[in-house]
């Protein structure tokens, strides 16, 4: 295996960690980046790769914030479902966290299983990419302006209801449709409409990850199916154990960010990356 691939793979796992959590489109990046230094694999083994490197995004969640998602154990169980025996070991307030969770995968688990194949071959392309990072950046400039000097109405994860959840999990379906949208882009732009504060919109989209991305990561390895070689193997692993270290320092830097300050930032940065894609695509395709 040339040792090229390998450091292919870790640059992947880099751009990964990093755009999976910033709301700049983890999707869109790697398409971008493939497009530039494609790896030497199949098509199909891409295809699973660009969505199971995810898993070692999602690891980095369920490890920082294991107290905050795992429904059993009897310290600090605020809301115990009896006060002795089993029943004080399961924390009821978790358990409607992941409810409510549950609800807001729905529609984009339904859109995904059944249209994937025909949106990835409709929209999986530089010119969808490029659209939706303008759009969504102009989206998070507006939202941010209109929200200035006012306070959220949820402040809580707990604060979060059947009709606040769904709502996010129809703003996931843009993301679900369209690359280039960011997934956590999509759920933070639509839960600050909502009324969520940015601290909670985060929290709220890095749980959501959770199962969306395990559920992706499933269907692609049942598509794809266990037949690796050794080469795509080294690969996938490689890429997933970096976003998992980068995914580490970037949530982390993520949540003491917006503590401070808005996602503007961001939306600038997903239109002037915007407009340098379709820029470079309308040249690529004027010279090809």
């Amino acid at each position: 295996m040339e040792i090229i691939e390998i450091l292919k793979a870790v640059l992947f796992g880099i751009v990964e960690g990093i755009t999976e959590w910033l709301p700049i489109s983890s999707t869109g990046h790697m398409i971008l980046l493939n497009e530039i230094m494609p790896l030497k694999v199949s098509d199909e083994f891409y295809s699973m790769f660009e969505v199971v490197i995810q898993l070692g995004a999602i690891m980095a969640v369920v490890i920082l914030f294991w107290d905050q998602i795992w429904p059993f154990g009897k310290k600090n169980n605020n809301e115990p479902l009896t006060k002795k025996r089993i029943g004080a070991w399961i924390k009821t307030d978790i358990f409607k966290l992941w409810f409510h969770i549950l609800v807001s995968t729905v529609p984009a688990a339904i859109i995904g299983i059944l249209f994937d194949k025909t949106f990835e071959r409709l929209f999986y392309n530089y010119t969808t990419v490029a659209i939706m990072l303008i759009l969504f950046g102009v989206a998070f400039i507006i939202v941010e302006t209109r929200h200035k000097g006012k306070n959220a109405k949820i402040n809580t994860l707990a604060d979060i209801g059947y009709d606040t959840a769904i709502l996010i999990g129809v703003f996931q379906v843009i993301a679900a449709i369209f690359p280039g949208t960011s997934r956590s882009g999509a759920t933070i732009v639509g839960a600050l409409l909502i009324g969520v504060s940015r601290t909670v919109a985060a929290e709220y989209t890095f749980f959501l990850a959770i199962p969306v991305m395990f559920g992706a990561s499933l269907l692609k390895i049942w598509g794809f199916g266990l037949h690796f070689s050794l080469d795509e193997a080294v690969i996938l692993i490689v890429g997933m154990v970096v976003a998992f270290v980068v995914s580490l320092i970037v949530i982390q830097f993520l949540m003491g960010y917006i503590k401070k300050h808005d996602f503007k930032v961001f939306g600038w940065y997903r239109i002037i990356l915007g407009a340098i894609v379709l820029i470079c695509g309308i040249l690529g395709a004027i010279h090809g």
